[in-house]
């Protein structure tokens, strides 16, 4: 990732506190890589663009390295264009700097100055392929790059081979709904778990955790009435679906992804 020196900054109390930085008291390694055992990605869906409220950390201006950052205010129409990198293994578990915990397996993405969350779709204009990714992190800190993408949001753009791309961003307008009209305005999401052929050991799974995180579980099965599949939801709000993705990891599926219903 050529040395890539992503920097992470969450707002606490007025404070602008570095996310990523050197010291090896906060990470476990120094320098970046991608997971030793990458898994498929090609099965996580973009991100999915919805209204939530801007975060409470992490959008007031700061000053970082001598240069000032001001959040933009208005971003309907933002357009960019610049190199996209990517972060991964170092700061895999580590808060964002919105308070979140990044997961390179979800489709987020870091930015210095736009209004966190936001959606955005992004192009590599080296390949043409083109993704959705969800910003609510701070960076990348690094002349001439404007995103920083998570491990599973560069791999679908074919950034990990290469290090770092061309791209163009686009910021994809959400607005709220009318309260009223908010079930039909919002998808639902489903956190697909595991997969097998043993439907008991599936269904046992499937209790397990929905005691654990205290929340719905079922079995779902696929049309070859082979493959029984362990789903929790669904849920409403998809930054309450990404709270209980990051629970289901903790307990070690960390191929567990989102979908949308």
């Amino acid at each position: 990732m050529n040395n890539l020196k992503h920097i992470s900054t969450i707002v606490l109390a007025g404070a602008i506190l570095s996310g990523c930085s050197t010291s090896s008291k906060r990470y476990d390694i120094d320098d970046d890589i991608a997971p030793e055992k990458p898994i498929s990605v090609e099965h996580i869906e973009d991100a999915v663009p919805q209204y939530e409220p801007y975060s409470l950390g992490g959008n007031s201006d700061y000053t970082l390295r001598g240069q000032r950052y001001e959040i933009i205010k208005e971003p309907q129409g933002f357009t960019e264009k610049g190199q996209a990198s990517w972060y991964g293994k170092k700061f895999h578990g580590h808060l964002t700097s919105n308070g979140e915990i990044y997961d390179m397996y979800s489709m987020t993405a870091a930015h210095k100055t736009l209004p966190i969350p936001s959606y955005v779709k992004v192009t590599n204009t080296d390949n043409g392929k083109s993704t959705i990714v969800r910003v609510n992190d701070r960076g990348p800190f690094h002349p001439g790059r404007i995103i920083d993408l998570s491990y599973a949001a560069a791999t679908k753009l074919d950034v990990i081979r290469t290090g770092t791309a061309n791209v163009e961003i686009e910021v994809i307008q959400t607005t709220k709904p009318v309260e009223e009209h908010k079930q039909k305005a919002f998808p639902k999401f489903v956190i697909q778990v595991a997969s097998s052929q043993h439907e008991d050991r599936v269904r046992t799974l499937s209790q397990d955790l929905g005691q654990k995180l205290s929340v719905a579980s079922f079995v779902g099965v696929g049309s070859d009435k082979k493959i029984h599949r362990v789903f929790l939801g669904p849920f409403d709000d998809y930054l309450l679906t990404q709270k209980a993705l990051e629970q289901v990891k903790v307990l070690g599926y960390s191929s567990a992804f989102i979908k949308s219903q």
